[in-house]
């Protein structure tokens, strides 16, 4: 923790979409190095049996506590390092519970007894300074762990004032100047303090309070200091992690890899399951040899149609793929915008398709709508969702505004048979086979697999297909999001992939038809 003019500056809490999408992209452009390319393609060629290129596994062992607590502990730290790496403004926060926390109120009910117990003692004839010298300990330690490692003046000064032994000389004698402690606490607090904790240190030291709430107001702002400290070493961590995020996380994997050996289950079985839909669609390749023969499709055709999976994958799919663990929050972020905002494109290709003429080429009609249908339809992937509910609430609504602007415009209102027709279409996109639906669904697959096959996808953001024009904005924005995490994800578990392809495709059992050796090699390398 920086002293004086280092001190840190505080950081706001939540995510900056905008910043990460930028930051993101920018950092998985740089990232994706031709060695990690070459890399990946030698795996599937070779049996190298180098740790950083090509992932290995131990046999199937029974693991001990201690292991499994290891690796737990390491995908807690992979986990913290890679959200360090990606997301600029995560920040930790003072622990917050909510009101009605069962955890909260015994919490309180303990502190209280301990400040009360603290009081009586304070009270006391003479009185009784046990729990305060504890107290003064504990205080003592946490400015202590405040310090740079050169600040030696002040450490000395910390340990002179506070000395332990000679405040329980002072206790025994009845002669603790607990007052003047507490006032040269607050005065080295805020020597270390944050900018923004100078209000809290001001305060405390115009407290008129008894000196029981006056302690527990410093141990209540030496916790917000102590965010503050974790947060300016995350800060100053970040640039580091940045530098080197792919070889940590691929190695801190590697080491969860080793321990667990089933850490890639999910990962293989989401790989598998997209290569054989790709054998029995019997998709043609360039890569074929000799009539009625077909070639395995190459690995990053493989890696793409599963990538492309990844963005609709759901709880019936089974576990998401280890490898998506750390992106998780991130990934179903846009999954459940996405969702949302498909649905409001269906909602407007109906209205369009149906009202026709009238209401075209009204940009300031379409916008109202639009924002009026994705208000209404907000949280639509929520369990508890009644999403035909909510759209004959869209649909009224929009007849209303649709009459409002028609009347305006001399035209006719809708008839009450029109307005019917559209409520029934609008409320029909809740069918899995509605036409509308599967139309835009389509489209937006297309959408995406065109981003994730080419290697400038930042061009093609903009690229929306027709009949997407009205979400246009929304999704160029998710675009580049999902783009970010399938460019980092690539790279860090690039070999992963590539040894879990290759024994999939190379080994004596594949999933489907086995295929001459010499074909599907040449299949491979060629892609």
């Amino acid at each position: 923790m920086p002293l004086n003019d280092e001190r840190p500056t505080s950081t706001s809490s939540g995510e900056d979409q905008g910043s990460d999408v930028e930051s993101s992209s920018e950092r998985c452009d740089s990232m994706t190095s031709t060695s990690d390319l070459d890399c990946s393609r030698e795996s599937f060629t070779s049996d190298c049996s180098s740790k950083h290129c090509t992932p290995s596994s131990s046999p199937p062992k029974t693991l001990t506590l201690d292991e499994v607590m290891e690796s737990a502990r390491d995908l807690s730290n992979l986990r913290f390092a890679h959200e360090i790496t990606v997301n600029h403004n995560f920040h930790l926060e003072p622990d917050s519970l909510s009101q009605d926390s069962l955890w909260k109120v015994v919490r309180d009910n303990v502190h209280k007894a301990f400040w009360d117990i603290l009081e009586s003692e304070l009270n006391d004839d003479p009185p009784e300074y046990g729990q305060a010298i504890r107290l003064l300990e504990e205080i003592r330690e946490i400015l202590l762990s405040f310090l740079n490692p050169g600040a030696n003046r002040m450490r000395t000064q910390i340990m002179e004032v506070l000395d332990m032994d000679l405040i329980r000389q002072q206790a025994d004698n009845d002669a603790v100047d607990i007052q003047g402690l507490s006032s040269y606490i607050i005065t080295t607090m805020g020597k270390m303090c944050a900018p923004v904790r100078d209000e809290d240190i001001k305060k405390l030291r115009e407290s008129t309070d008894n000196i029981v709430t006056l302690f527990r107001e410093i141990f209540r702002v030496l916790d917000l200091m102590k965010a503050d400290m974790v947060n300016f070493t995350i800060d100053n961590l970040r640039p580091v992690l940045q530098r080197q995020s792919v070889e940590y996380e691929r190695a801190k994997f590697q080491s969860i890899l080793e321990k667990t050996p089933n850490a890639l289950d999910h990962t293989t079985s989401w790989i598998k399951s997209v290569l054989e839909e790709l054998l029995s669609a019997n998709i043609p390749t360039e890569q074929t040899q000799g009539k009625g023969q077909r070639a395995l499709p190459g690995p990053f055709q493989i890696l793409n149609a599963a990538f492309l999976r990844i963005l609709t994958w759901d709880d019936d799919k089974g576990p998401l793929p280890e490898t998506w663990m750390t992106d998780e929050a991130r990934l179903r972020e846009i999954q459940w915008k996405l969702q949302q905002y498909q649905a409001v494109n269906e909602v407007l290709l109906i209205v369009y398709s149906t009202v026709g003429g009238p209401i075209q080429g009204l940009p300031s009609l379409s916008d109202r709508l639009k924002r009026m249908t994705s208000v209404l339809l907000d949280g639509m992937h929520s369990p508890d969702f009644n999403l035909k509910e909510a759209l004959e609430g869209v649909s009224t609504q929009i007849c209303c505004e649709l009459n409002k602007s028609l009347t305006e415009r001399n035209y006719p209102a809708l008839t009450p048979a029109l307005q019917a027709t559209l409520t029934g279409q609008i409320c029909g996109i809740t069918e899995r086979d509605n036409p509308i639906r599967t139309l835009v669904e389509d489209r937006v697959q297309q959408y995406f697999m065109a981003l994730i096959c080419d290697p400038k996808p930042q061009a093609k953001l903009e690229q929306v297909p027709a009949g997407l024009t009205a979400i246009k904005p929304e999704l160029s924005f998710m675009g580049a999001k999902f783009i970010s995490l399938v460019n980092y994800n690539k790279t860090v578990y690039g070999p992963f992939y590539a040894d879990i392809m290759r024994k999939l495709m190379f080994s004596s059992s594949p999933p489907a038809e086995n295929p001459p050796q010499n074909v599907a090699q040449h299949s491979v390398t060629s892609n």
